[in-house]
């Protein structure tokens, strides 16, 4: 079996004309330059230098072996440099990502990663967490922006991003009939929400049974468009990342219902195998999270603009808000 010591030596004896040089070169004996060219004329089977010429020579076969050995060590350190900086990357880059990433960020991210590693091939899956999770537990995707919790930590790596505010939503045509019922508003509609196998559906049941709502009419769906436009159909309230309907919201299509309790936030992550490229992912990583933060500063910035002018439906909490109203909202 070919050594790329035994390599070495060789080319560096050819290339040098001496077995001292060599040596020295490699920061090793004479006799062990000696031993590892004769362990490999023992593997290869024929002489490849001709010892008694001076400077030493390769044979005829030798110089035909040369320029394979010289190719395979320069191979070699072509591929060991891939290790040495995050920078060099051009193999295909399989990444999952939930669908609210996918229709926010995640346009501005790839513009980014593929002008950052130019010869770069991105292959992306949009599917819920869970399902992520598992394909990259099985090696079949590289990198995740999505929710973390399914694998041990132990075999991963993570970064978070910056985090969703949830908010509740209904279609104008139900704001009197949901006012005239202000304090038991959550009864009047079913509820429109993330796929059952997602982490919002399950907080969404919680939250309901916080406000003492139990066994709630809740409407599962699979993709986070087909909320929103249910919600602006009418079918019910919809529960969605507040930055993702923020223009529906602006023009009136969306307004948005004052809660007693803010609904949890949606937290991603960064998240790649331990043994995957370290110092090309964590750069991935940090990508990411620029692209996710500043797509929260500029949606946190429209939302706080004067002309902002989102409707809200504040219901009566006997608690907190004593009166009912429906007014414009900076």
């Amino acid at each position: 079996m070919l050594d790329f010591k035994e390599l070495e030596a060789f080319v560096w004896a050819v290339r040098l004309g001496s077995f001292r040089k060599a040596a020295v070169h490699l920061h090793l004996t004479q006799p062990s330059v000696s031993e590892r060219i004769s362990r490999l004329e023992s593997i290869v089977g024929e002489r490849l230098l001709e010892r008694s010429a001076r400077p030493i020579q390769p044979t005829m076969r030798g110089r035909e072996f040369f320029l394979h050995a010289e190719r395979m060590l320069h191979q070699r350190d072509e591929a060991m440099q891939l290790f040495d900086s995050e920078e060099t990357f051009s193999a295909p880059l399989r990444v999952g990502t939930i669908e609210t990433i996918a229709h926010s960020w995640l346009p501005d991210f790839m513009r980014r990663l593929t002008g950052r590693y130019p010869d770069l091939v991105i292959e992306l899956t949009v599917d819920y967490s869970p399902a992520l999770n598992a394909r990259l537990d099985r090696n079949e995707l590289d990198i995740l922006l999505a929710m973390n919790g399914y694998i041990s930590e132990e075999r991963i790596s993570s970064m978070p991003l910056s985090p969703y505010e949830m908010g509740m939503f209904i279609a104008p045509v139900h704001t009197e009939m949901l006012m005239n019922n202000p304090r038991h508003w959550m009864k009047t509609l079913p509820f429109i929400s993330f796929g059952k196998q997602a982490r919002p559906y399950e907080e969404l049941i919680q939250y309901l049974s916080q406000q003492q709502l139990k066994s709630p009419q809740i409407h599962s769906v699979s993709t986070l468009m087909t909320i929103a436009r249910m919600t602006m159909e009418g079918l019910g309230i919809g529960a969605l990342p507040v930055a993702t309907v923020l223009d529906q919201w602006r023009n009136g299509e969306l307004e948005r219902i004052e809660l007693p309790k803010p609904l949890p936030d949606m937290h991603y992550d960064v998240i790649w195998r331990t043994a995957n490229h370290p110092r090309f992912c964590r750069g991935v990583g940090r990508l990411a999270q620029e692209c996710a933060s500043v797509y929260a500063e500029l949606r946190r910035a429209e939302r706080e603009a004067p002309d902002f002018e989102g409707r809200w439906v504040r219901p009566q909490y006997p608690t907190t808000h004593p009166q009912a109203t429906t007014r414009p909202s900076t």
